[in-house]
């Protein structure tokens, strides 16, 4: 029998590395009470700013709240946002040996006017084409380096297509966790779908399933959905297939087995951030050695508690293992 509590204990001992885009989420908050008489656009009156980690970095806090140690390798500018996001690592007291600060790159933002407690508009400042050969070099040295000294226990590839993942960084620390007995878990994008071949798990979502082995289907059609799956599998050869599914719960294909987990009936509040939620449960069950199925089950359920907080949140270790027990 498997001893859930042995294992969520057994988090305080691991150590990851996301490795991946990281971002600003700034929030610009205020009320709306009247249209502009300059365009059709409503006048939005400023009451508050709020910045925040996004991207891979969220992923960093996930893992911290479960209890274990975060490690970011990513690149960002050497700009003001890029020392806006140093503060941001500071305030969270995030590890920073894995931040390469670049005079070529800008710091990634994503602006969000909310007026009224609605989105109304949302501004992005990035820098998408891949980082250069010098900095591949160097983010991947820096990787290795904080894997061999701090010994972790798995690497998560966190990928916004914003231009850090090139293939040859993905291919590189693939192969060198392969051979250091380091796990591999990926949350992937279209761009580099197909790169990560030979990962311990691969986590799209439904969307990204579809646009990555280009069938298009409804959940109803179930063998079309074995169809893709099993496309995918043969090109990315990963050891677990984990796809969420939204408001159909997640997919699990690994030995020979497979599994589909309803969702957990929520008072769904914001989705935002529940694959990061997703992804780190899932590395952290992973390194404790729980079966597929168990790992799917926990993480869905991770992704549920998530989905009850406005914004982007966490699931802390006792929160999880509570429901988890309960269940």
């Amino acid at each position: 029998m498997i001893n859930l509590k042995s294992a969520f204990n057994a988090f305080n001992q691991k150590k990851i590395i996301i490795v991946g885009d990281v971002m600003i989420d700034t929030y610009l908050n205020g009320g709306v009470n009247r249209i502009s008489p300059e365009a059709p656009v409503p006048i939005v009156q400023f009451k508050s700013r709020d910045h925040r980690l996004g991207g891979a970095a969220n992923v960093a806090l996930n893992i911290k709240a479960l209890g274990a140690q975060a490690f970011i390798c990513s690149v960002v500018g050497k700009d003001e946002d890029g020392d806006l996001y140093t503060r941001l690592m500071n305030d969270n007291a995030l590890n920073q040996r894995g931040i390469i600060r670049a005079d070529d790159r800008i710091t990634t933002v994503k602006t969000r006017v909310i007026g009224n407690n609605q989105q109304l508009l949302r501004v992005d400042h990035e820098q998408t084409d891949p980082i250069s050969s010098l900095l591949e070099f160097s983010l991947i040295e820096r990787v290795k380096e904080i894997a061999d000294k701090e010994k972790v226990d798995a690497i998560i590839f966190q990928d916004y297509n914003k231009g850090v993942l090139t293939e040859n960084v993905i291919k590189t620390l693939i192969e060198f966790a392969n051979e250091n007995d380091i796990y591999t878990t990926v949350d992937p994008k279209k761009e580099n779908f197909f790169a990560y071949s030979g990962v311990t798990l691969f986590k799209p979502n439904l969307k990204e399933l579809k646009e990555g082995v280009g069938e298009f289907f409804e959940m109803e059609e179930k063998d079309r959905f074995a169809e893709a799956i099993n496309k995918l599998r043969e090109q990315v050869k990963a050891k677990m297939t984990f796809v969420t599914l939204s408001e159909h719960g997640v997919y699990m294909n690994a030995e020979d087995q497979h599994y589909f987990i309803p969702a957990h009936l929520r008072d769904i509040a914001d989705v935002s951030g529940a694959g990061d939620t997703v992804i780190s449960v899932a590395t952290l069950c992973i390194t404790c050695n729980l079966p597929p199925k168990s790992v799917a089950e926990i993480a869905n359920l991770a992704g549920g508690l998530v989905c009850e907080k406005i914004g982007v949140s966490t699931v802390s270790r006792e929160q999880l293992m509570s429901e988890v027990l309960a269940l």
